[in-house]
């Protein structure tokens, strides 16, 4: 059976992504830590994000001897081997909107940490979405004022940054002060980066951020979206392309975005064309089922519409997008031929079902890992 060129080239669009992805990947990022990291035997792992499985898994396959661990991640994103392995907790709960679950996992580990004695060393793996897979609030603000602050922040646009900084303005655990509470020998902190300019005082609203420790102390990124922009590129060498374009430069609303790389892409020259970040998106007052990634991938298409000889995928790295299973979408210049339809969609936050009556969505599952969201084209 011959496989048309288009075909050929989003088989070469999920090759680039899976091994830029891969190059992320929670528990390969933490044994690459461990092993060039001076030697470090904890007494209790707390894994928590998006990643944290993949994360637990790499540590305590690399530390001399094994230990008691807690992970903190997604509904649905647990494995069975984690959970069969002894000494291990594993925790799910809600994301993007907190659940009760979080906050009961928040006070959690705010009572184990503070209960560990002075000779314990404590080693915390943190990756994106830890934000809201645990939280401890003060006396006098409830689960619904969490979740309505978090739904207010997510619908209006606001980047990542901006929400993990008013979290930690309220949050009893964000901004070092579950650290805070650690009474023992020493911390360390690995982390993978989901948030622009990589500071660990905002993955995860500061839940690594070890400026409040009352002991020694330090953190370490291990894995950020320029490490898996740079194997994409890679990659797409190795394929036979030639890379024109390589920034992290997904920082704005996603139909500004559209506009920007619709029309660069409209007018390229041959080649690999690659982007990373995090959009935001405005939602309407009863969004349906379609993500930044889903919105953006399919926006762009419109400027792509008619053109044979160009293929895209917008995806999250997390594998997730918005309150969809899907990763992203892979379009080209054939998706927006329902125009009208694709337009309504867009207006109404529900890219997801137009892409998949398209067959234009991008399903991966849980990657175990989070470095924000990946763009790349092939323009031939």
């Amino acid at each position: 059976m011959t496989i048309s060129v288009g075909e050929k080239r989003k088989q070469a669009l999920k090759t680039i992504w899976k091994a830029a992805v891969s190059a992320v990947s929670g528990e390969q990022s933490v044994e690459n830590a461990i092993v060039k990291d001076t030697p470090f035997q904890p007494d209790l792992i707390i894994a928590i994000g998006k990643a944290a499985v993949g994360m637990c898994r790499g540590a305590l396959d690399s530390l001399a001897s094994p230990c008691e661990a807690i992970v903190v991640t997604k509904y649905g994103h647990g494995d069975d081997d984690i959970r069969k392995r002894e000494n291990v907790t594993l925790l799910e709960s809600a994301h993007p909107i907190p659940d009760q679950q979080s906050l009961e996992i928040g006070k959690l580990l705010l009572e184990r940490v503070g209960d560990m004695d002075k000779h314990s060393r404590l080693m915390v793996l943190v990756s994106g979405g830890a934000s809201a897979l645990a939280e401890a609030l003060p006396q006098g603000m409830s689960l619904a004022d969490l979740q309505a602050i978090t739904d207010e922040m997510i619908s209006t646009g606001k980047t990542i940054g901006q929400i993990n900084q008013q979290r930690k303005e309220f949050s009893l655990i964000k901004d070092g002060k579950l650290l805070e509470q650690f009474n023992g020998q020493e911390i360390r902190v690995y982390a993978i980066s989901d948030v622009e300019g990589d500071s660990i005082a905002t993955i995860g609203s500061g839940l690594g951020d070890c400026h409040r420790a009352l002991t020694k102390a330090v953190s370490t990124i291990i894995a950020s979206n320029q490490t898996a922009r740079e194997c994409a590129a890679k990659m797409a060498i190795d394929l036979g392309f030639t890379v024109k374009h390589n920034e992290e430069s997904l920082y704005d609303d996603v139909f500004a975005l559209a506009k920007q790389m619709g029309a660069m892409l409209a007018s390229a020259q041959p080649g690999v064309y690659i982007w990373g970040g995090e959009p935001t998106v405005i939602l309407p007052e009863n969004p349906g089922q379609g993500g930044r990634n889903q919105s953006l991938a399919l926006a762009i298409s419109e400027h792509l519409s008619g053109k044979n000889n160009i293929t895209l995928l917008v995806a999250g790295t997390d594998g997730s997008d918005g309150p969809t299973e899907a990763a992203g979408g892979l379009v080209d210049g054939n998706t927006f031929d329902r125009g009208e339809a694709a337009r309504d969609a867009l207006k109404r936050a529900d890219a997801g079902p137009y892409l998949a009556q398209q067959d234009s969505l991008f399903v991966t599952g849980p990657t175990n890992t989070n470095v924000m969201d990946l763009a790349i084209a092939i323009v031939e």
